[in-house]
């Protein structure tokens, strides 16, 4: 049995670090609010303090939600750029929000110079904050020896980043095992030692007898999941039984949620169209004066049930770029069909900002599965016979697969990824995912291409549970 009581000590340390942070975020923004609102500190009567504090407590609400959703405190695990630009987007939101709701309560909108400032000082903070814990963390958790156990070779592709900078400190790949036989067999392996073990792909029966293992001995376990198990995150607890019961079914949308999340995205659409009039007339213009080609590219996509529609992006390769008709996937940046303008649009998602025209029209909605061609959905399914799975809902500008995956994530891991939104598919769902889409522009690495042709070279063979 691992000693448990390290862990525990470990993360009350780390809860300590990030509580400070947390103290001292507020604290800045209680001093600079007082001279946001007094242009100095006064003194003031205990009931104006009072409210003051109020602010400030809404304030630590808002960063708590939006730490949550970008994941501002995932130490080890993140860069620390990229740790502090989560902290950063957490901290800006709300206090955008504080701002606007204190300045709409007294109907007088003041210039926001003490809380631009405050940004600032927010800045190096959260630099400063992010290595600290960054190496904190590392020095409380040394590197655990780990186990790789996967089926086959595109299982163990899938690991992917687990051998990646900056996992590599946490978890020291001592053995790799391809594997998929009787729990009993690997059980010996299991005993030798280690710390932690990440498993793909092999059979249920295994599969549980390692899962069980690693809760009975105290391992730390990482298990990529099959569809199945993504399936049954969604299914219902039904209590109408002598035995626990899962009941799955497609998906369906409740009336209040189908009702909202329309009005919603007519809202979203129309109000980003109006405010983002300004960045479609430049790209338009940027487009036009480069090679004097068409500002836009529509192309067949499908949304919910395999219903095709005509979707509109900016244009960001050559005219001729498909002359041939055959559907390509972007290999990426080394792509000598995407022009320099298509290059800097794409890298910003600033491409797909006309299909705000596709949401408002209702073939798509704000949230949902990237839509796909029905070329490249047609072989994806050749291969992966669920990835229809993912059609019960309406396409969407964003999402999980949009957001924590990349352009190149192959088609069994969007697949999940949509699977994981339509399991948990809500108006407070779809915020989060909303705010989560602002950290991707900023992250040129979920752009990336796919390798030349890989569309045609997934092998997910049939195997247990997948």
């Amino acid at each position: 049995m691992r000693d448990s009581r390290r862990d525990f000590k470990m993360r009350t340390k780390l809860l300590i670090v990030k509580f400070i942070h947390f103290i001292i975020t507020l604290g800045l923004f209680y001093a600079f609010f007082l001279l946001f609102r007094y242009d100095g500190f006064p003194k003031i009567k205990d009931s104006e303090y009072r409210y003051n504090y109020i602010v400030t407590g809404g304030l630590g609400i808002l960063v708590l939600s939006f730490n949550r959703t970008y994941n501002s405190y995932l130490f080890g695990y993140y860069r620390i750029r990229t740790l502090a630009f989560s902290q950063f987007l957490s901290q800006f939101f709300s206090v955008a929000i504080i701002y606007a709701a204190v300045s709409i309560g007294w109907n007088n909108w003041k210039a926001p110079w003490y809380l631009l400032l405050l940004l600032v000082v927010y800045v190096l903070l959260d630099a400063g904050f992010s290595y600290i814990g960054n190496q904190y963390y590392f020095y409380l958790n040394p590197p655990r020896k780990t186990l790789l156990v996967y089926r086959n070779r595109q299982d163990r592709k899938r690991f992917g980043s687990i051998a990646g900078k900056p996992t590599e400190r946490l978890y020291q790949i001592v053995k790799e095992i391809e594997f998929d036989g009787l729990f009993s067999e690997i059980k010996p392996e299991l005993d030798s030692g280690y710390e932690a073990v990440f498993v793909a792909g092999v059979n249920s029966h295994c599969r549980n007898g390692i899962l069980k293992y690693c809760e009975e001995n105290g391992l730390r376990g990482f298990f990529l999941p099959h569809i199945g198990d993504v399936i049954m995150q969604g299914a219902q607890h039904i209590q109408a039984f002598d035995s626990p019961v899962m009941m799955a079914e497609r998906k369906t949308l409740k009336p209040e949620y189908r009702i909202l999340k329309r009005l919603f995205d007519i809202a979203i659409s129309f109000i980003g169209m109006i405010i983002l009039s300004p960045v479609f007339l430049i790209i338009a213009a940027a487009i036009k004066i480069y090679d004097r080609g068409p500002v836009f590219y529509q192309q067949t996509r499908l949304t919910k049930d395999g219903k095709k529609f005509r979707m509109i992006k900016f244009r960001s390769m050559t005219v001729d770029a498909e002359k041939d008709g055959i559907a390509r996937l972007s290999t990426g940046e080394k792509d000598n069909r995407i022009t320099p303008v298509g290059g800097f649009i794409r890298k910003h998602r600033m491409d797909e900002l006309p299909q705000l025209w596709n949401i408002l029209t209702g073939s798509m909605s704000i949230v949902g599965p990237r839509p796909e061609r029905p070329e490249i959905a047609e072989e994806y399914g050749k291969h992966l016979p669920d990835f229809k799975l993912r059609l019960q809902v309406k396409a969407g500008l964003t999402g999980y697969a949009q957001i924590y995956g990349k352009y190149n994530s192959d088609p069994y891991e969007k697949l999940e990824f949509d699977l994981l939104y339509i399991n948990q598919m809500g108006i407070l769902t779809d915020l989060q995912l909303i705010f989560a889409s602002v950290a991707i522009l900023f992250m040129p690495e979920s752009t990336e291409g796919i390798s030349e042709g890989n569309v045609t070279a997934m092998d997910y063979e049939k195997g247990d549970g997948s």
